[in-house]
């Protein structure tokens, strides 16, 4: 049976330059169409390869893959993402860090995947996680805090990774309560923390993310390309996919030293420098209906404090934010 790799190694001895269906043909001892079968998946694998009826075949880019050695190498973390396991293709990490943290796994378990299939966000909604494209995680936490400093933790994450980005990308990267990372109003990022507790206290909390990296207009639905973007349409080039991470790592566990130690008064600081809807008008979907007003700044609990109309403050702890009025 025709061995992919061996394609490829056809394909990389041109450097570029195209190889006709016919040579790879007769060089392999197989038809064209078993040819055409072995592209296709190496497509689907994440290989980009230029096909022209004349010319034939060539190799445009390889997938980017992790290395874990050199991963690892980068971390500057006491504990998180220390115990780190890289995964190919999983339906979604959450599910595999929440299982881990079921066994008793340490806080700073992370689970990194190259792709998956089943991704979702808030409020039930998928997530594209194309393979080698992004950061598609999820990781233990094992806070001491009451189950009530739950959304406090969603907004750390969010400060985090904001300021991170920020910091590696130079982008103009802002906050849209709660957790939302925009770039000129397109989201980037997806964070869902999900936790389990007993007597009032957090067991974990399981912190899923994605980061669109360096997907391209071709990997979103046409219906998407209104709201969302990667770090690479945005910034016009590709990034390093372990690069970011390791920043992003370094700069949560920091963060979240501090709000063992201060609380979340440092936090909410942090996060409305990086809010980019306080100050102007918006609607709110809430489990109550609409409301409109404008968010001023964070409640202590990690709910946005919204001025109405009637000069009154109101705290809404869960609502979709919609666009600026």
């Amino acid at each position: 049976m025709m061995k992919h790799e061996t394609v490829i190694q056809l394909l990389q001895s041109k450097h570029g330059e195209y190889i006709s269906g016919e040579t790879i043909s007769q060089r392999l001892g197989v038809s064209r169409t078993a040819i055409w079968k072995q592209i296709r998946k190496l497509e689907e694998a994440g290989y980009v390869i230029e096909a022209s009826r004349k010319l034939g075949y060539r190799l445009i880019s390889v997938p980017d893959t992790y290395d874990l050695a050199a991963l690892q190498d980068k971390l500057q973390t006491v504990s998180f993402g220390r115990g780190l396991q890289l995964l190919d293709t999983v339906e979604s990490t959450q599910i595999l860090a929440r299982e881990a943290a079921e066994s008793g796994a340490a806080e700073g378990a992370l689970f990194l995947a190259e792709q998956q299939l089943g991704g979702r966000g808030r409020m039930g909604r998928g997530w594209i996680s194309p393979r080698g494209k992004g950061i598609w995680m999820s990781m233990v936490l094992r806070p001491a805090v009451p189950i009530h400093f739950a959304p406090q933790l969603t907004l750390l994450t969010a400060v985090a990774l904001c300021r991170s980005l920020k910091r590696t990308t130079s982008l103009a990267i802002g906050i849209k309560w709660p957790n939302d990372l925009l770039i000129e109003g397109k989201k980037i990022s997806g964070i869902l923390l999900e936790s389990a507790a007993e007597d009032e206290r957090l067991r974990y909390v399981i912190a899923g993310i994605g980061i669109s990296v360096n997907l391209e207009e071709a990997d979103y639905p046409s219906e998407l390309l209104e709201k969302a973007v990667s770090l690479r349409m945005a910034g016009g080039k590709s990034w390093d996919r372990s690069e970011l991470l390791a920043d992003f790592l370094m700069e949560w566990e920091q963060l979240y030293r501090l709000y063992a130690k201060e609380g979340f008064g440092p936090i909410i600081t942090l996060w409305e420098a990086l809010a980019v809807s306080l100050g102007k008008p918006v609607r709110l979907t809430t489990p109550q209906g609409e409301l409109s007003g404008v968010p001023i700044g964070l409640a202590e609990s990690g709910a946005i404090r919204i001025k109405l109309e009637d000069g009154s403050v109101q705290s809404v702890f869960s609502a979709e934010m919609g666009e600026p009025l």
